[in-house]
């Protein structure tokens, strides 16, 4: 719709300046007028204003002004008309996606709110998106915003006010990551998260070493800092490059994974989840359990096949995506 609007301003501009080069053609050739009174008649003739000629106009001359602001009135009509149609239809297209927006937003449940779409935010959001996770993005850039509504769920403004992160639903969130630059930023958006949501897992962002203790006493759960990491991770390349190759595969290649974290129920009705071995993973799906979540947050790494499975644990799997898709189909994992 909005591509329609814009071919016909284009169609209406080129309408007018052609009326104009007519005109100044016109009375150049037909009058003998000057090109400056030939573009002075042209201008006052199809704006109508109501000043005297240039000079006297013979018969021909007229005609042609007859024609001139005839054609003059009908197009600038048509560049009114197709201004004002585009300006109202580009308001109401707006209101209407800006309804559609919100009603999407009003259904989230367990999601991720995203402050910040800078380089980590959109890193999260490719991420979240990857694994199809629900998510909204807090962002006060309106270009920023722009650019990217079609693919982003987004909420415009501060996410340091509590009415926009209201308007994120955060009081029915699940996680929330802060990505902005500023650690005081970042710190406010903790404050006020935690307060409006006391069971919501927080993950901030810090620029500073000195900012990582504040953020955990604000009440972060986890605080990441992005330079940090990438300089151990250049610094691993040179030390070992094939074993850090090998896991940054692992984690994710393309838009596919190669690790998956199931919950023990989701094996519940398909398999006896007495212990790892009953749920026989590798000769059903090809997968490898090499991790192991127990209820109270402990990590076992490569757990023994015995290991008794309790409710509300995970297992950590391993396999090629095909196997990863294969599990997920298999025990109907979302």
């Amino acid at each position: 719709m909005i591509r329609l609007f814009r071919s016909k301003i284009y169609l209406a501009i080129l309408l007018v300046f052609t009326v104009l080069a007519v005109g100044v053609l016109g009375y150049r050739f037909i009058s003998d007028y000057t090109w400056l009174d030939a573009l002075y008649m042209t201008v006052i003739t199809i704006t109508t204003v109501g000043f005297s000629e240039v000079g006297p106009l013979n018969t021909e001359a007229k005609v042609f002004t007859v024609f001139l602001i005839t054609s003059s009135v009908f197009i600038g009509a048509y560049s009114i008309s197709v201004i004002t149609e585009y300006m109202m239809g580009r308001n109401s297209l707006q209101i209407l996606k800006n309804k559609k927006v919100r009603k999407q937003i009003d259904h989230l449940s367990d999601h991720v709110v995203v402050c910040g779409f800078g380089r980590n935010g959109k890193q999260a959001a490719e991420r979240l998106t990857t694994y199809k996770k629900p998510f909204v993005v807090i962002e006060k850039n309106h270009e920023v915003i722009e650019k990217n509504e079609e693919e982003v769920l987004f909420v415009e403004g501060d996410a340091n006010e509590d009415e926009v992160l209201n308007e994120a639903r955060i009081e029915n969130a699940q996680y929330l990551i802060t990505t902005m630059p500023d650690d005081a930023a970042n710190l406010f958006v903790v404050l006020s998260a935690r307060q409006l949501n006391n069971d919501l897992f927080i993950i901030s962002r810090a620029s500073q070493v000195s900012s990582q203790k504040k953020l955990l006493l604000a009440g972060a759960d986890k605080v990441i800092m992005p330079d940090k990491i990438g300089g151990d991770h250049m610094a691993s390349l040179v030390v070992m490059p094939n074993l850090v190759t090998f896991m940054d595969k692992l984690s994710m290649e393309g838009h596919t994974t190669n690790l998956e974290e199931v919950a023990i129920e989701s094996f519940a009705g398909h398999v006896d989840c007495h212990s790892l071995r009953d749920l026989d993973l590798r000769r059903k799906t090809g997968c490898t359990i090499i991790g192991y979540i127990a209820p109270d947050g402990e990590y076992i790494i490569n757990p023994e096949a015995d290991m008794k499975l309790q409710p509300h644990s995970r297992v950590i799997v391993l396999g090629r995506p095909e196997q990863i898709r294969k599990l997920n189909e298999m025990f109907h994992i979302d």
